[in-house]
């Protein structure tokens, strides 16, 4: 929720709702009051009557056809002030630039909160184990880890990745990072050991002083590795142990396998996913889950193929989809399977599988038509269960294109969840209600269901978004949203729609509706992207969320804000929608 800054109009303090109502008013909603930042320049997004001028810091800067506005200005680091002017109304505004580099200390101590491991890690034995801290140059670093010492060198020069938003700012490239003080060091634990905490050693001009680390080290045994369970509705895996890592196929509940690390409140089951220790219990006294599979058989349904996978125990399972292909993985199994039934199938026109690794079965579907319409996995006390579902039954009358399909819109944000204010405060999440609303009209006039995830302005979380899809099966999903850019962007020239799939089964329909709303509304393109969002990944149907524009664009939000391009906006969806059901 972005706040909005204090106005100075005539000398007198005005609230931002009654500057709103105001005609004739100056107003700038971008950046907060006492913003901090650490980029090297801020936009500053508002907007004032067209005619006559708008100055900031005396300079003139240029609007849009309604008198809207988003200049950026290099910040210096510390305070920067800025006065927005328009005829005899002033507006004042503070901006922090802070620094969020450490301040390397030149006598004998420590940068504050700089030793890691900050967390407990537990590896297995073998595995690298690494130390870093931040101390003045030119000092000697060890640490003590029981016995053994570890020599940290110093590592001046580090490169560092750019965020995932990075990509959007076209400033997606390694960072080159010069910290004097940086140092590190690895090793690896030989044998199993319990708990150690590691100490850190500083020598400077003849002087030494110690610091403990705040994370404690153990080498795990082979012998007795803990085993746990997944008890979330479908527990998230990560390639690595932070939310920043990137996610594998969900584990579905009743996974078990054993534990291989631990740092800090996450746990590597051994099939290399990281799961966080909430979504999991411990099961004592367990052995290493292991299974075998035979036989496997399939039945058809009315909306889907269902293939039960008998197990001994609920095992890790990955998930791959290609073209005409549906691969599944089974970790921890080894195959006895000599028998598959697989009638003949209006989906899917066999299936085959592999011993790929000495613990791990791959199962791969192929499948009549290249698009997929969406899958569920669930275990059914040890067996695992696969639907795939099969494509809607669409009637092909000529006024109704879309008769027997089902729709799902969902508008972004909501409630307190108000999304990115315009240049005139007008808020995303009303601005995603309209359009959804137009577009929920132009599908049902063509005869489709259409289910809305709300239809007011209410609170809804993405957990309840993601059940909406799972539980009512549509047979595609959409998501409508209003970009902000950040910071350190060219607000006033960065613009455009831009459409975001995770699975394979979305990518045709993100491609079709980005390209009509490009060529057929005349849009810019602000591009095509596969994305990690929690409205892009549920599974069980094609879902596309759209940006349908920059909240922080003065020309974007014109368009947007235009009630006949509102509705050419859901007219040029809704046929994209048809076009991509009869392809």
């Amino acid at each position: 929720m972005r706040s909005l800054i204090g106005l100075i109009i005539l000398g007198s303090l005005t609230t931002p709702t009654l500057a709103w109502a105001q005609e004739n008013t100056l107003k700038v909603v971008y950046p907060p009051a006492n913003h901090e930042t650490n980029t090297d320049k801020i936009f500053l997004l508002g907007t004032a009557p067209p005619t006559g001028k708008v100055l900031i810091n005396n300079q003139v800067i240029n609007r849009s056809k309604s008198g809207h506005f988003a200049p950026s200005f290099p910040l210096q680091l510390g305070e920067n002030l800025f006065t927005v002017r328009y005829q005899n109304q002033e507006i004042q505004m503070q901006v922090t630039r802070v620094n969020n580099q450490p301040e390397i200390p030149q006598g004998l101590a420590f940068v504050a909160d700089s030793l890691t491991p900050k967390v407990d890690i537990a590896r297995l034995p073998g595995e690298e184990i690494c130390f870093s801290a931040i101390a003045a140059p030119n000092a000697n670093l060890n640490v003590k880890l029981g016995q053994q010492t570890v020599k940290l060198s110093p590592q001046k020069q580090q490169i560092s990745l750019p965020s995932n938003s990075a990509i959007y700012l076209d400033r997606n490239q390694p960072i080159t990072q010069i910290i004097p003080g940086k140092y590190q060091g690895c090793t690896t634990l030989a044998t199993t050991r319990n708990w150690q905490q590691p100490e850190f050693q500083l020598t400077l001009n003849g002087e030494t002083i110690t610091q403990i680390s705040s994370g404690k080290i153990q080498s795990l045994s082979l012998a007795k590795l803990p085993v746990v369970e997944v008890i979330a509705e479908a527990g998230v895996a990560r390639t690595g142990p932070s939310t920043t890592d990137s996610r594998l196929t969900p584990l579905p509940q009743g996974v078990r396998a054993s534990v291989t690390a631990k740092e800090g409140d996450w746990l590597r089951l051994d099939y290399g996913g990281w799961i966080h220790s909430q979504e999991t219990r411990m099961i004592p006294q367990a052995i290493p889950p292991r299974s075998n599979i035979r036989s496997i058989i399939s039945r058809e349904l009315p909306a889907a193929t269902e293939i039960v996978f008998p197990l001994q125990v609920p095992v890790p399972v990955s998930v791959e989809q290609g073209d005409k292909t549906f691969t599944l993985t089974l970790h921890n199994t080894i195959a006895q399977t000599d028998t598959i039934r697989l009638d003949d199938n209006p989906f899917i026109s066999r299936l085959d599988w592999q011993q790929i690794a000495p613990d791990t079965v791959q199962y791969t579907f192929h499948l009549k038509k290249d698009q997929q319409w969406g899958y569920n996995l669930q275990y059914r006390d040890t067996s695992l269960v696969l639907s795939l579902r099969h494509p809607p039954t669409i009637s092909r009358r000529q006024r109704q294109p879309l008769s027997g399909v089902k729709i799902l819109l969902n508008a972004g944000h909501g409630g307190e969840e108000l999304g990115a204010a315009g240049p005139t405060g007008y808020l995303a999440k009303d601005l995603n209600l309209v359009v959804t609303k137009l577009l929920r009209d132009e599908l049902r006039r063509r005869g489709a269901t259409v289910v809305m995830a709300r239809e007011d302005d209410r609170d809804l979380s993405l957990m309840a978004r993601q059940k909406m899809i799972d539980q009512n099966e549509p047979a595609i999903a959409l998501t409508f949203h209003y970009r902000f850019l950040a910071d350190n962007g060219d607000a006033e020239n960065t613009k455009g729609v831009s459409s975001y799939w995770y699975y394979p089964q979305a990518h045709g329909l993100a491609v079709l509706l980005q390209n009509r709303l490009v060529e057929n509304l005349g849009r810019s393109s602000f591009g095509v992207y596969w994305n990690n969002l929690a409205l892009t990944r549920p599974h069980s149907a094609p879902s596309v969320l759209l940006e349908l524009g920059f909240m922080s664009n003065p020309d974007d939000f014109e368009l947007a804000m235009d009630v006949e391009e509102q509705r050419r906006l859901a007219r040029v969806l809704a046929e994209g929608v048809v076009e991509w059901f009869n392809k």
